[in-house]
């Protein structure tokens, strides 16, 4: 075989922030890639050292060429946001997995997932044991690409999935809750407060990156830091790290009848997730292990 197919190919699908993060963090000998429905795109791509595929995961035709072309796939992309007949499913992960399993050369599948799978667990621990049970609609679609990706494991394809909850960093576009702090956007007062769960988006592509390698079949992983927080504890931490003010406190009828339903939906679930499987198996070593070490930077430019 040429040189270029003898080395490790790995295949990016979803390569925003995070997956340019991993790209970074991959050995240069090793060939990245990177499908994009946006040809504008691929001069960037290709500024960070990238190969781009121009393909777009809502047109499984344009996805043929993936077959057989990558040893390692990281899967980034989001389910589509569109709620018509078909809400509850995710047809990009179906067509991405769908063509995989074509002539596949690849040794390992890693999807990035959501905690939003597991609900309201009313400020419980949460284990990758725990039974997904979900209450959003983009969760249920997350729900349903777990599932594609297991079936895709099926084939000897060695699938993981990485449960990611909210990602932050100070150089990511709205990463961090200034812009949230500056805007004096309420948070429940303590009595009606929920555990929120938080990585660094550096941590995180280490996490995809040891997943790639590590990650064992058929598994699922927190991909999580060491942060034991309520919401409003968060904020009150990031107010004072920024030297602004700390946001009003309200109670919950009070802010389902003044705050977004998007933002509710995320203030109505509570949990503390465990990545202690995340830390010993995929061996991740945290550079941020709490969000106050990961908030610090951004306090320092201010």
């Amino acid at each position: 075989m040429p040189a270029r197919f003898r080395r490790e190919r790995i295949l990016i699908v979803g390569c925003g922030d995070v997956g340019k993060r991993a790209a970074h963090q991959l050995p240069s000998r090793l060939r990245v890639l990177a499908l994009t429905s946006s040809p504008e795109r691929k001069a960037e791509l290709r500024a960070a050292g990238i190969t781009p595929l121009v393909g777009n995961l809502d047109a499984p035709a344009s996805l043929q060429r993936l077959a057989g072309l990558a040893t390692r796939v990281l899967h980034l992309a989001p389910p589509p946001s569109e709620q018509g007949r078909n809400w509850s499913h995710d047809p990009r992960t179906t067509a991405l997995a769908r063509v995989l399993r074509l002539r596949s050369q690849a040794k390992a599948l890693v999807y990035g997932s959501t905690s939003g799978v597991y609900g309201d667990c009313k400020g419980l621990k949460v284990n990758e044991t725990t039974s997904v049970q979900p209450h959003t609609p983009r969760a249920v679609r997350r729900v349903d690409a777990e599932r594609a990706i297991r079936f895709a494991g099926r084939s000897g394809l060695r699938s993981s999935i990485l449960r990611i909850p909210g990602i932050y960093a100070p150089d990511r576009v709205g990463g961090t809750p200034k812009e949230r702090l500056l805007k004096r956007t309420p948070v429940l007062r303590a009595a009606d407060d929920v555990y929120t769960n938080h990585i660094h988006a550096d941590d995180l592509a280490r996490a995809c990156v040891a997943a790639l390698w590590r990650g064992k079949a058929q598994r699922v992983y927190n991909v999580n830091d060491n942060t034991t927080l309520k919401m409003g504890d968060y904020f009150d931490m990031a107010a004072d790290l920024m030297g602004l003010p700390r946001p009003p406190r309200v109670s919950r009828s009070s802010a389902t009848e003044s705050l977004p339903l998007m933002l509710l939906s995320f203030m109505s679930e509570s949990r503390r997730l465990d990545n202690t499987r995340m830390q010993r198996e995929l061996r991740v070593r945290l550079a941020y292990p709490t969000v106050r070490e990961g908030l610090r930077p951004q306090a320092q430019l201010l």
